[in-house]
């Protein structure tokens, strides 16, 4: 019901490596598979041989004197010599053969049966000699045969077998990308990489070192061997490492955290060596490991303890690193969005020392990462990207990528040759909350619950002061919502207080107390409002030190689990703790619903104004909302409104 919460995005990483054997046993079904094929391949010839071998024209063997007789009658055209066979052509096309005397020439055998000379000139002799290579050949191969094929199987399994040894033997080969600084077509420089501009500065040195490593080692500077990218998914760590190695030029080994893992042990570190000596063989080159939290977290701590595959592939990756020369120009780039449990090994001087962070973009940064995504993209003359990059706070580089693109497919399904600013706002609809589903209809009863459910959202934004303004009001169903309030913040925020938090509670809230209110029941729309204010109210509590009652204390880690040491996380609370935070929790959550019940109360005409109109257009957009509220005596909310309150 109330989007403002965006779900983070999860990678899915897939292990590439084929398995040397079936599920079935090692090699039995492999075995079949190669005596099945040979068998197939020897039939087909048997079956081309005798449709050859019966294709062929079949001769008929006749006496030497009635070849002479055949001769005198002038009924024969040619003759063919191989020795002492006989091939012959008669004037009406019958092929015939016989066989001479040994020894004795053609002419003198017929001339010994009363042919003439002049009769034996009439027909065309042709000599063919027997000693070739073809000849030998088409004798033995009755015999040569069965020897070839049966050498061709033996060759055939042996090759197989040696494959899957060999296969064996590169198991623990890195299986790293490289990208030939040479290729444009998979070059990636600065100039593709909007937005960041800390983040480019802070690597711009680095870039510099791979082209010109004399000038920081002739003044004593060591550059950093490890560079690690933190930030939230889809904040372009991958891009921003793809940019360095392009702007200096130098191979780019890439590789997931995860590839180095595998069921025998040993194989990740003899990856690890594998890639570092590639890069070696390469420098200068950057190697790049995707989601290194996938081997380099806390040691120690997990199953298998220092005989783990995972613990000895960080090893190896210390070993490695620590290793390195200043001279060897090979720099190791790492990106996680978990730094928090990293083993702090990596992140000691020598290793990963350089941390560099990327935050989700600005506006202004939103609007230049859409400019280079809406390159090559025809637009219609009403497209505003400004006004995109203002509806859009809290996306991703990855979010606004997949909003321009689910743009350019909205215009495409209508048949349209340009993309229009209606389908760009179409499209953050969909990245925030799903497609549209216009096959969900509701009942009429269903359809007024809905409407006076998002209509106590949106009275509520309205109304209370540290709440940030509606953008647009639809009971249409989308994604897994059967309705939605679309909250936006004038400006960009990079911190929250306290009464934000708890206005944010109450606007949460606003569903479930008009279903209350109005209808004297519960359905199950508040669902997901209930989860997304009491998760914030504990947060408060747990997190932020927001509560009177327990103080500043932070109680839970970043992922929800109570903190206990360095890099270790337990679960659950003491029984007395446990109460105090449900306590605190529970206040905070019915002092949220009194307000809100308050305010509605007092806006009753504007609530019911706001759902009779929602029941008929189904829609509201920000312009014909505020000119509601108007009429209602409540001034819509403006910038200089915002900052005033601060």
């Amino acid at each position: 019901m109330n989007p403002n919460t965006k779900q983070p995005k999860n990678k899915d990483k897939r292990n590439t490596f084929k398995k040397m054997t079936s599920p079935k046993g090692p090699g039995e079904v492999s075995v079949f598979n190669y005596v099945a094929t040979t068998l197939l391949i020897f039939l087909i010839l048997s079956g081309l041989y005798s449709f050859i071998s019966g294709r062929q024209v079949t001769k008929t063997e006749i006496p030497l004197s009635q070849l002479a007789l055949d001769v005198k009658a002038g009924q024969v055209s040619e003759i063919v010599v191989q020795g002492e066979s006989l091939d012959m052509v008669y004037v009406n096309g019958d092929k015939k053969f016989t066989k001479k005397e040994e020894g004795t020439a053609l002419t003198d055998t017929l001339a010994n049966y009363g042919t003439t000379p002049d009769e034996l000139g009439k027909v065309k002799v042709e000599i063919k000699n027997e000693t070739g290579f073809g000849y030998w050949f088409m004798n033995l191969l009755p015999l040569l045969a069965p020897v070839i094929f049966i050498l061709l199987f033996i060759w055939y399994m042996t090759r197989q077998v040696k494959g899957a040894g060999a296969q064996a033997f590169t198991f623990g080969q890195s299986k790293a990308r490289m990208i030939d600084p040479n290729d444009p077509s998979q070059k990636v420089t600065f100039k593709d990489v909007a937005g960041a501009k800390e983040a480019k500065e802070e690597l711009s040195e680095i870039v510099d070192f791979l082209k010109n490593p004399k000038k920081f080692l002739e003044i004593g500077a060591r550059i950093p061997k490890g560079i690690l990218l933190m930030g939230a998914p889809g904040t372009g760590k991958t891009l921003l490492a793809r940019a360095v190695a392009g702007e200096a030029g130098v191979a780019f080994f890439s590789i997931s955290g995860s590839e180095f893992v595998e069921m025998f042990v040993g194989v990740g570190a003899s990856r690890v060596r594998d890639l570092f000596m590639m890069a070696k063989k390469n420098s200068p080159a950057i190697i790049f490991v995707d989601e290194i939290d996938a081997v380099g977290r806390v040691r120690g701590v997990g199953a298998g303890g220092g005989n783990d595959e995972r613990e000895q592939t960080l090893n190896q990756i210390l070993v490695e690193m620590d290793g390195f020369e200043p001279n060897e120009k090979v720099i190791v780039m790492a990106a996680t969005n978990r730094p928090d449990v990293l083993d702090p090994a990596l992140l000691r001087p020598g290793r990963f020392d350089r941390r560099v962070t990327l935050d989700l973009p600005d506006r202004d940064d939103r609007e230049a990462i859409l400019n280079v995504h809406a390159k090559k993209k025809p637009f219609a003359e009403d497209v505003n990207i400004t006004v995109i990059a203002e509806r859009t706070p809290g996306f991703s580089g990855a979010d606004l990528y997949s909003l321009m693109n689910e743009g350019a497919i909205l215009a495409a399904r209508e048949n349209r040759t340009k993309i229009s600013q209606y389908d760009l706002i179409r499209s953050i609809e969909k990245v925030m909350l799903g497609p549209e589903r216009k096959s969900h209809i509701l009942s009429k009863k269903e359809k007024e619950i809905t409407a006076y459910h998002e209509a106590g959202h949106a009275v509520l934004a309205s109304l209370l002061s540290y709440a940030d303004p509606v953008h647009k009001i639809s009971i249409i169903s989308r994604g897994r919502a059967a309705g939605y309030v679309l909250k936006l913040p004038i400006e960009d925020r990079k911190l929250q207080s306290k009464k934000e938090f708890l206005d944010d509670i109450a606007v949460s809230l606003g569903g479930y107390v008009t279903e209350k209110m109005m209808f004297d029941d519960l359905t199950t729309g508040p669902s997901n409002d209930l989860q997304v204010s009491t998760a914030l109210a504990r947060d408060m509590v747990t997190k932020y030190g927001m509560s009177e009652k327990l103080g500043p204390i932070a109680l839970e880690g970043s992922g929800g689990k109570v903190m206990f040491g360095r890099g270790v996380e337990s679960e659950g609370f003491s029984e007395k703790v446990s109460a105090e935070i449900d306590t605190e929790v529970s206040k905070i959550m019915k002092e949220a619903e009194e307000k809100a019940r308050t305010t509605i109360e007092k806006n009753k005409k504007l609530l019911d104004a706001i759902a009779q109109r929602l029941i008929e257009v189904e829609t509201m957009e920000r312009d014909e909302f505020e000119l509601l509220l108007k009429a209602h005596g409540v001034t819509p909310k403006k910038k200089l409104d915002i900052e005033h309150q601060a």
